[in-house]
């Protein structure tokens, strides 16, 4: 849109150009007829009581050449301002384009970063899913581990109560002396007999 206003802006510019140049040849024209009724009004003076119509006419003609004149200056002096705004509209389209243009470059490194940055969280994902199936691994072995602890604990301490029923069982019995007088005597008996 930017680059066919700028086209069209130019397109004014020349049409602009050529009017210009239209004005121009107008003014020529205005001036030369300017001069043809002066050496008119000139001749119609020379000419005396015959020439007096012919000097109403060329002065009605310099008159209307002034005007055309002064009307064509007038018109230059806008077309002038025309062409001086129009070339300021093309600065300021340019500006813009180049502007758009930039904003476009801009948005196309976002598009890359963004891309980029979709691609990281991607691969992001990916590693947090392994962290999470690690972790889930993990609290499996942690239970395991804690299951096997607690069926230690229960052992331990069916262990402690086995040992007191035999501590208790044991202490029913009376040993007199010492365990190793006791097994000496023991030995001793065996000796005789064989």
């Amino acid at each position: 849109m930017v680059t066919r206003a700028v086209d069209a802006m130019s397109d004014i510019e020349k049409s602009s150009q050529m009017m210009s140049n239209i004005i121009n040849v107008i003014e020529e024209i205005a001036f030369q007829t300017n001069l043809l009724a002066l050496n008119a009004s000139v001749e119609a003076a020379r000419a005396g009581e015959a020439g007096k119509g012919f000097a109403v006419v060329a002065s009605e003609v310099r008159s209307l050449a002034q005007r055309s004149s002064g009307s064509a200056e007038d018109i230059k002096r806008l077309i002038s301002n025309s062409n001086s705004q129009v070339g300021n509209g093309v600065e300021l389209v340019k500006g813009t384009g180049s502007q758009l243009g930039l904003i476009v470059e801009t948005i196309s490194e976002m598009v890359d970063s963004l891309n980029q940055i979709s691609s990281a969280s991607g691969e992001q994902s990916i590693g947090i899913g392994e962290i999470n199936s690690a972790v889930g691994s993990m609290d499996k072995v942690t239970q395991q581990n804690a299951q096997i602890a607690e069926e230690n604990t229960n052992a331990a301490r069916n262990l402690t109560r086995q040992s007191k029923v035999l501590l208790e069982a044991v202490g029913f019995f009376r040993v007199e002396g010492s365990l190793e007088s006791q097994l000496d005597s023991d030995a001793g008996d065996h000796d005789v007999a064989a």
